[in-house]
């Protein structure tokens, strides 16, 4: 499998990128607009948060899924009967938000919807017309004046060596989403199946942007653009005694956007929360 590394500045790279998201169901981006300055200082301190209190003030709600989710109800990826080993924060423009962290946050979540859009336009562009007239209104109609975007800051904590048999930091799952935005992460890890079922690791020099497609598009796409399989793999010696934290962004259609016969955004999203464990 070759994810393509494209210049983000190139002529061509909306074709490339795209052609890539078609054939893999990755791309990497370099040379983007995201501040890698403001990627890292997020990272830094929201790992300060982690290993923290604060966070115990903000439980996560089931009923509008935000605030902090721990690792005891962490998500199961569908097919899987283990937790993943991680923990992580739901940041909606709308949700709660630690003061001391909410400027950068949504100054990130701003830039980051932004591209993703513009992401979003180049596959819409890209599409060709005998797949594109299976979309019930432009990719990029679908994202207009959506509450559901989400920027999920993750922490896979140091492993233990008490972990369950066979638990990873992340199991094999798709996204359930359009498209999703991860800037490269401070520790490697990242994975994805070919459709032989083997695993490669994903191009992630620190600076780096991952994109994927999420399983909306592909069910709008009628399969085209495929949300091909991951999981972060669990790290050995050295790396398992430090934190990885990861910063996705998955962007989302408005609620009531007809993605198929069989759904809309929102009944989507509804199953997918409720065989993640997350939502009953």
């Amino acid at each position: 499998m070759q994810v393509q590394v494209v210049d983000y500045r190139a002529p061509d790279a909306a074709q490339k990128f795209t052609q890539s998201l078609h054939d893999t169901g990755f791309g990497v981006l370099v040379n983007h607009p995201i501040q890698q300055t403001l990627v890292e200082k997020i990272y830094a301190d929201w790992l300060n948060f982690f290993n923290g209190d604060e966070k115990l003030a903000f439980p996560f709600s089931k009923e509008k899924q935000d605030g902090y989710f721990s690792t005891e109800i962490s998500e199961t990826a569908k097919g899987s009967s283990l937790k993943d080993i991680k923990e992580y924060f739901h940041i909606y423009p709308w949700g709660r938000i630690p003061e001391s962290l909410k400027a950068d946050a949504l100054q990130y979540y701003s830039e980051a919807n932004a591209l993703a859009g513009e992401l979003l336009s180049w596959v819409e562009r890209y599409t060709p017309p005998e797949i594109a007239k299976h979309y019930r209104e432009p990719l990029s109609q679908m994202i207009e004046g959506s509450q559901q975007t989400l920027l999920r800051v993750l922490r896979y904590p140091p492993l233990t060596g008490q972990e369950p048999a066979g638990a990873l930091r992340a199991a094999a799952h798709g996204d359930i989403n359009l498209l999703t935005i991860l800037p490269a992460a401070n520790e490697p890890g990242l994975q994805v199946q070919n459709m032989d079922g083997a695993w490669f690791d994903v191009p992630c020099d620190f600076g780096m942007l991952i994109i994927n497609i999420g399983d909306m598009l592909e069910e709008a796409s009628q399969g085209y653009y495929p949300s091909t399989q991951h999981r972060v793999v669990n790290p050995t010696g050295e790396g398992a005694t430090r934190s990885r934290v990861s910063l996705p962004l998955f962007l989302h259609p408005r609620n009531e956007v007809v993605l198929s016969d069989r759904h809309t955004a929102h009944s989507y999203l509804q199953e997918r929360l409720r065989e993640l464990g997350v939502k009953t």
